[in-house]
């Protein structure tokens, strides 16, 4: 308190300033936990990083599963071919929890780049257009 309250008058005046006080340490606090976060987010974003490459994804069986197989064929036997059992384990088994999560986040992208290879096309190599 900076003063002494003698009437009622001085009360109100008393508790004005105090909740203007209170609104503008409300708003300080408000933005230091901001600040806190901007300065947290390169953690953020290398535990969210790390939690992709732990855990797997689940659904889109056949996409993880050809991942899989191309990760297993690239990996294991060409790049870590002369490396110890260990590297062999780990390596792989990080790159198909981090893809799983890649093709899940990409799905749409990769099903309709997938199906434009797979479509119908002339012996030339254009895609036939069905006129009706």
């Amino acid at each position: 308190m900076t003063r002494r309250i003698n009437t009622y008058k001085d009360l109100l005046d008393e508790k004005t300033r105090l909740e203007a006080l209170l609104k503008e340490q409300k708003a300080t606090i408000r933005q230091d936990i901001r600040n806190i976060g901007e300065e947290f987010r390169p953690v953020t974003s290398a535990a969210s990083f790390l939690g992709k490459m732990v855990t797997r994804e689940g659904g889109n069986f056949f996409l993880n599963a050809s991942a899989n197989k191309l990760i297993d064929i690239v990996f294991k036997k060409v790049l870590l071919a002369r490396t110890s059992w260990i590297t062999k384990l780990v390596v792989p088994f990080l790159m198909k929890n981090y893809s799983s999560h890649v093709i899940s986040e990409n799905k749409g992208t990769i099903m309709s780049k997938l199906f434009s290879f797979i479509g119908r096309k002339h012996s030339n190599g254009q895609e036939k257009v069905h006129e009706d």
